[in-house]
């Protein structure tokens, strides 16, 4: 009968690692793409990603089951904008941030953005933060990153400043937001943190420079876009609605 039992032990640990594993499998697995920035031009202030734009997706997306790594152009800890962590700008996802060590383990370590591969995700996420207007904008890697995903028919997503990233992001020998719906961080927005003069061009006029048909709604104000595999958010108040969008691309898909 003991012999019995274990055998029985032995076969179910086995049934569970084995479904275990399958679920794994058939779970979906985004990258996140954050700056690694720190310059706020020539103003002697820092900046980086913004906490709202990184933590609320990456809450909204992880509590559903979604896998997420993250990568950096330079790898390792990416600068966080000190002012998105001040207490005025505080949300529910920001304060489980700063409570959660796990996940500030895990920035510290992300991975270099030379070294991931589309194959190997379901889509990809790029929060924002004034950071990725200096080097994401014009990462090559970076460009030829959201290309591959979006040639393989995989969603591409960004909030706030980070549609910046997609300045130099052709498909076809067309820039991809060419005749496409977006949004992104607007000139008024940029016009209320003082900083038009500072940043090295303006979301909105870049967008439409290249094509895009761009829409807005007041300022920080909720507002995303859905054109096709491209998702895009206007604010940090959009964060979770762009991941809300990409949940629904990711379940949709098989």
């Amino acid at each position: 009968m003991k012999k019995i039992a274990l055998f029985a032990i032995i076969a179910l640990t086995a049934s569970c690692i084995t479904a275990t594993a399958q679920n794994k499998k058939g779970m979906k697995k985004v990258l996140f793409v954050l700056t690694s920035h720190s310059e706020l031009g020539n103003t002697g202030e820092k900046t980086g990603f913004w906490i709202e734009e990184f933590a609320a997706p990456y809450y909204e997306l992880a509590d559903k089951g979604v896998i997420i790594d993250i990568a950096s152009p330079l790898g390792g800890q990416p600068p966080i904008d000190p002012k998105s962590s001040d207490p005025s700008s505080a949300t529910e996802d920001t304060k489980r941030f700063d409570k959660d060590t796990e996940l500030q383990a895990k920035l510290s370590k992300t991975h270099k953005l030379s070294d991931v591969k589309q194959a190997d995700y379901d889509a990809v996420f790029y929060p924002g933060g004034h950071g990725p207007l200096w080097d994401l904008a014009t990462d090559a890697n970076s460009s030829a990153l959201i290309e591959a995903f979006y040639t393989n028919n995989k969603p591409v997503a960004f909030v706030c400043h980070s549609p910046a990233v997609l300045k130099n992001v052709k498909v076809n020998g067309e820039f991809l937001v060419k005749g496409k719906k977006v949004t992104g961080f607007s000139n008024t927005e940029e016009e209320a943190v003082q900083l038009t003069n500072v940043v090295p061009f303006l979301l909105e006029d870049a967008l439409q420079a290249n094509g895009a048909i761009y829409s807005k709604t007041g300022d920080w104000q909720p507002y995303a876009v859905e054109d096709g595999l491209l998702i895009t958010g206007q604010n940090p108040a959009s964060s979770k609605l762009v991941a809300e969008k990409l949940l629904n691309q990711l379940n949709s898909k098989k």
